[in-house]
Order: C-alpha cells, then structure tokens, then sequence
C-alpha cells in the first residue's frame, strides 16, 4: 500500500513539473555561474595594460607605453619584463634560479688575499760586454797568414790568430842587434830598443831570441789576449793594417747577460736584486733563475722600453747569444696586503669606470646590484680592489655580460646606463620627467700586423696607452685588434697611430721603416 501512495504522489503532474523545474535552476547555476578565480575587474585589466612598458632589446633606453617599432634600429618593441617582488631594491635585478643556470651565472665570496704580482717580460740572450776583447794589430804591415778564417771558432789565450809582415818591425829589431853591441857603453839606447820591442807586444823570449841570433824576423805572430769564441773577423789575407787596427772580436762566453725589455709601466714592480724566473725557447722545458743585476735609468725613446739585466753562468755553452728568452718576475705588493683581489672575469670596464654585481644577501632567488669599485694593480688573472668592496661579500665572476645585458633590458642600473629611469627624449618616448644620454663608450675593431706574443704584448700596451682607450685585446690568429674607448676623449685614427708608432702596420696606417727595423727578430712581419 506504501509503494502505491508513492506512484501516485509521482503521477501527479504538478508534482512532475515543479521537480523538473527545480533541477533546471539547479543545473544552469552549476554550469553557467561565474568562479570568483576567474573574476576580474574591468578596471583592473584596462589598468594592467597601460602600465606595461615596450623596449628594445638593441635599445634598452627606449621606453614606449604602447607596441610598435624602435625609431633608432627600427625591431620590434618587447614588453619590459618586471620584478613583481616589491622588498627587493628597485634598482637590484631579480633572476630565477633557471634562467641563472641558463646564463651560466656563478658567483664567489670575496677574500682578502696575497697580492702577488706578476710581471711577465721578453729578452735575448747577449754575450757580457766586459769579456768582450778585441785582438789588434800592434805593428803596422801586411797579413801573410790567417790561423782563424772563420767566426765562431773557439780560440784559447796564447794561441797565435796571424802573423804579420812588417818592415818597421824589421827595423826596429836592425836598431835593436846594433844597440846590443854597444850597451855595455850606452845601456840606455839598448834598453830603450827592447822598450820599443815590448810596446809591439814582443816577449822577452822573442826579444832574447833575436839578440842570441842576431838575425830579424820577417814576420811576427799575432797571439790572442783571451779564451772564447771568435765573433767577428775583421781581415783577410793580403790585407794592409796600421797599428791599434782591430782584426777579430773574441767574446768569452762562460758568463752572459739576459736583456730583457721592460715598458715604463712594469717599471715601478721591478728592482735590483729581485729573483726572476725565465725560459728559453730553443730549450723548452729548462728552467732558469737569475736576479736582477741592472735597470736601465733611460726609456729608449722608439721602443719605450727600459732594458732589465740579468747575469748568470753558461759553462755548459746551452745559452747562446740571440736567443729569445721569456721572463716572470714575483713582486709581493706589501702595501696592498690589506685589499681584497676578485677575478678580472667579475670587472666590467667602462672607461671611467669600473663595475662589478653584487648577490644581494638573504634573498630567495639571485638578486644582483650594480657597484662602482676602484681598480688597484693587476695580479695576472685578478685585480686587488682599493674601494667599493668589503670581505665576504657575494660577486658574480662569470656570466657578468648576461647579467648586465638582462639589467639593460629592464632599465636599471648597468655599465652602459648608471642612472635609473633615464630614457631617450625621442618623440613618442618620453617618461614623465627623464631625460638624459648614455655614456659615449664605443667598441671597434680594425686589423694589426704581427707575428708572436711579444707583439700581442707590445700592441696592447701602444692601444692602452692612449687617453680614453679602456681595453684592447689583439687577436694572433685573426691580426685584429678589438678595443673599447671613450669617443669623447680619442678615436680610431688616433689609436692607429699609436699602434703604428710601436712598429705595427694597421688597416691605415704604415708603421715607420726604422721602427719597424727596431723589432725583434721573431716581430718581424713583413715579406
């Protein structure tokens, strides 16, 4: 009976049609009602799209509220991206832990360290101008006979080189075979005709051969003074000579100096007595170690070197004179000992300035913020810090350029741009308020002759020296020379010049014959 009652409370179609309506309500709410995630505000939205800001990416200084294209370079503008971290510093960069790793960024803490400084110097090997003897003729006459014909032959003191034939010399014996018959009774013309002997470098035992005799000597034997090697040969049979006439050049080569070419800049980390560690080319994997006997007082007005001096034995003969020679010189900066040294890799150059980022601590994400820092000397492969940074502060050392790219694109503080909001008052760019200009710091290129690193050393130094010029760096294979200047201060030309006046041609300009002349053998260039 219950079941029934239920039939009919269903078969009453009011019944029917009011449950029908009531889960059409139902349904149409569950599909068709708005979720309050999805919920925004017209006025929100119309907000969001007016505070974005387009930007080149060639052209970080540009700014524009709207899309288009970059009225410099003509690309297409991006949305600049923001950092939606409001406690992070407005002018810092805020990266994801990804997009680091992507960019190959990594940081290191900065210690204070030895500042060894290493200077590193170029030579040859030259023979030691004290046992330097040049063998003369004493008498005036004609060679009849060479015994040395050759340079480089090795000669012992005593040996006889020539011999001579001289007719003053016969004479002078004739005076002397008369004044021995008489010296008994005028000593004194005797002895003065042996003195004249002597001064022609006869021996006693010459001259007491001629008086035993009683017979001249034709010729007279040319006999070296020294022990080396014959540099140089002056004469050749048949050849007339007067007295004082040099015939060879005899160097002894049991010691020799070690010349290397210092540049005034390296001069104030060099001093006598300092221990220097050099190499020889033609002797790879021998070590050699000297100090430093002499600094020359005088630039040399061409090269604009300083000649350093090093001296040491060479019993052994492994050093001959010419050979290129390559030298490290260790100096403790004893007045820098209390400065922290960071990579070169974390600086970036500027003209003016120079710059690092710096992790800002208690951060999630890396959060880097531009510094100005004051460069102290070069130590290799760092720089010792004289202001700007403090031990134990977080650097980035590598994937700084990425870092400073991503900083320009978001219009913060970066290398090029050190001031925050400025942007370009080209029409249709303005922000409220900002005007300004970037820096006029200008990267070029052009090509430079050369062979070795000795020049790779000699072109850097000539681009570095000129006012403005803030990096150079001189690529072997390629002959190129990039650099990076202050177009306010010098140009290209300008730099050409000073690379010419080295001794290197350039893409415009011919370096001077007698410069060029002035190179070491291995610089040399032209065919």
């Amino acid at each position: 009976m219950k079941n029934l009652k239920k039939f009919k409370i269903f078969s009453n179609k009011y019944v029917m049609y009011s449950l029908l309506f009531t889960a059409g309500v139902l349904i149409g709410w569950l599909f068709f009602h708005p979720s309050q995630k999805n919920e925004k505000n017209p006025d929100q939205v119309t907000e969001t799209v007016k505070s974005t800001i387009w930007t080149c990416a060639m052209h970080p200084q540009i700014r524009m509220t709207k899309p288009g294209n970059c009225p410099i370079c003509g690309m297409e503008l991006i949305p600049l991206v923001q950092s939606n971290t409001s406690s992070i510093d407005p002018a810092a960069l805020h990266m994801s832990k990804e997009a680091a790793q992507l960019a190959n960024v990594l940081t290191s803490v900065v210690t204070k360290q030895k500042p060894v400084k290493e200077v590193r110097l170029y030579g040859k090997v030259q023979a030691d101008e004290r046992l330097l003897q040049s063998q003369v003729a004493h008498v005036p006459g004609r060679i009849e006979k060479l015994f040395v014909n050759f340079t480089g032959e090795q000669v012992t003191k005593g040996q006889i080189l020539a011999q001579i034939y001289s007719p003053d010399l016969i004479t002078a014996q004739q005076e002397l075979l008369e004044a021995v018959k008489t010296k008994t009774l005028q000593p004194a013309i005797y002895e003065a005709a042996k003195e004249k002997l002597h001064q022609w470098k006869l021996t006693d035992n010459q001259i007491e051969s001629i008086e035993s005799s009683g017979l001249t000597q034709t010729t007279i034997d040319i006999v070296s003074n020294t022990s080396g090697i014959v540099i140089s040969r002056l004469v050749n049979s048949g050849d007339y000579v007067s007295q004082g006439t040099a015939l060879f050049g005899i160097a002894d080569l049991s010691k020799v100096w070690i010349l290397f070419d210092a540049y005034e800049s390296d001069l104030q980390f060099l001093s006598k007595g300092e221990k220097i560690l050099f190499t020889i080319q033609a002797s790879p994997g021998n070590n050699y170690s000297g100090s430093i006997a002499f600094i020359d007082p005088v630039i040399d007005p061409i090269t604009r070197v300083a000649k350093v001096r090093v001296e040491t034995d060479n019993h052994s003969e492994k050093l001959k004179p010419e050979m290129f020679v390559t030298g490290i010189v260790s100096t403790t900066l004893n007045e820098y000992r209390d400065n922290v040294v960071i990579p070169k890799t974390a600086v970036l150059w500027t003209g003016k300035r120079s710059v690092v980022y710096v992790k800002q601590p208690d951060t999630d994400e890396p959060v880097f913020k531009l510094r100005e820092i004051e460069l102290g000397p070069m130590l290799g492969d760092s720089y010792v810090i004289t202001d700007g940074l403090t031990e134990g502060e977080e650097i980035v050392t590598s994937g700084t350029f990425s870092v400073d790219a991503a900083t320009q694109l978001e219009g913060k503080p970066s290398m090029m741009n050190p001031r925050v909001g400025k942007t370009s008052s080209l029409p249709g760019m303005e922000m409220p308020g900002d005007t300004t200009s970037s820096e006029q710091i200008i990267r070029a290129s052009f090509g430079v002759s050369g062979n070795c690193e000795l020049c790779k050393d000699r072109i850097e130094k000539a681009a570095l020296s000129v006012n403005g010029v803030s990096k150079a760096v001189w690529d072997i294979n390629k002959k190129n020379l990039d650099i990076i200047f202050d177009k306010g201060k010098t140009d290209v030309m300008t730099v050409q010049k000073a690379v010419a006046k080295a001794g290197h041609d350039t893409d415009m300009i011919k370096a001077d014959d007698k410069v060029y002349a002035a190179l070491p053998e291995c610089c040399l260039y032209r065919k």
